[in-house]
């Protein structure tokens, strides 16, 4: 299904609601399938099955498979590029609260940049705290499994916004230990089931105070960690602006809701509020 264009009209009276006003952008994974990465719930996503925190921390055989779909699809996923909407909020220089794990708005300039759920390119030991590169442990993964070859492509029904990929998974993947203690590793990434850290909760919390507006971009806001964000805009009068293709959970709080892609319409955006 093709994502509408933005209508003239909602971009104007999107630009007209900012002009003037400093405000923070709220962002999701709609934001990112311009770069060739799926979103998990918009009108044309697979459904999934994602992996949940405490299957992860119980199941041997559960981190097994996580991590050979994620060896799998971290070789389309580590090398996706920022695409215009990314580029659009950084050249806007607004804070941004992302529910995104790409990093793709760092890369793509943004200086203020809230990482809700974690990034995908560093891991975490759960035994000694120990952090390290994606990039390193791709290597021992691949050097641990030297049989397992192929790409997930950018863009296919396969691959996942959090890095993962929708595959069978052998039953002799090898997975490595922490080099420093021999502990468990886990992307540092919050999963399904798991409690965002707190202080990012309170920064995320701290940006829309200080703004003007809430701007939501590619989110459906299914989940709470970005619903209460809309949720504590609207209720301390702000208004909340939403940029979607789809329905999303605070429709009823919007005082203005585009059905639109987020690359084309922020783009639009930033050329309407740049300087003179």
């Amino acid at each position: 299904m093709p994502i509408p264009a933005p209508r003239p009209a909602d971009l104007a009276a999107l630009a007209d609601a900012l002009a003037g006003r400093t405000w923070a952008a709220l962002t999701g994974a709609g934001v990112s399938t311009d770069s060739g990465i799926p979103d998990y719930r918009g009108p044309d996503a697979r459904p999934t099955n994602p992996i949940t925190y405490g299957d992860f921390l119980k199941r041997p055989e559960s981190r097994r498979r996580y991590w050979f779909r994620s060896m799998m699809g971290y070789r389309s996923f580590g090398v996706a590029d920022p695409n215009d909407g990314h580029r659009a909020l950084a050249r806007l220089g607004v804070p941004v609260i992302t529910q995104n794990v790409d990093a793709l708005h760092e890369r793509a300039g943004s200086a203020d940049v809230i990482d809700l759920h974690g990034l995908i390119d560093r891991v975490v030991c759960l035994g000694c705290g120990a952090l390290s590169a994606r990039g390193v442990l791709q290597r021992r993964l691949e050097d641990a499994n030297p049989g397992v070859h192929g790409v997930i492509p950018a863009g296919s029904a396969e691959l996942r916004p959090d890095g993962d990929a929708d595959i069978a998974d052998p039953d002799d993947f090898v997975v490595p230990a922490c080099e420093r203690c021999g502990g468990v590793l886990k992307p540092d990434v919050v999963f399904f089931g798991e409690t965002v850290p707190k202080p990012r909760v309170e920064a995320s919390f701290a940006r829309v105070d200080a703004a003007d507006a809430l701007v939501v971009a590619g989110s459906s806001l299914t989940v709470m960690s970005g619903l209460r964000f809309a949720r504590h805009a609207a209720r301390t009068g702000k208004p909340v602006l939403i940029i979607n293709h789809g329905p999303t959970r605070a429709d009823d709080l919007a005082a203005l809701k585009l059905d639109a892609g987020t690359s084309a319409t922020l783009t639009a955006l930033a050329d309407a509020l740049a300087p003179a």
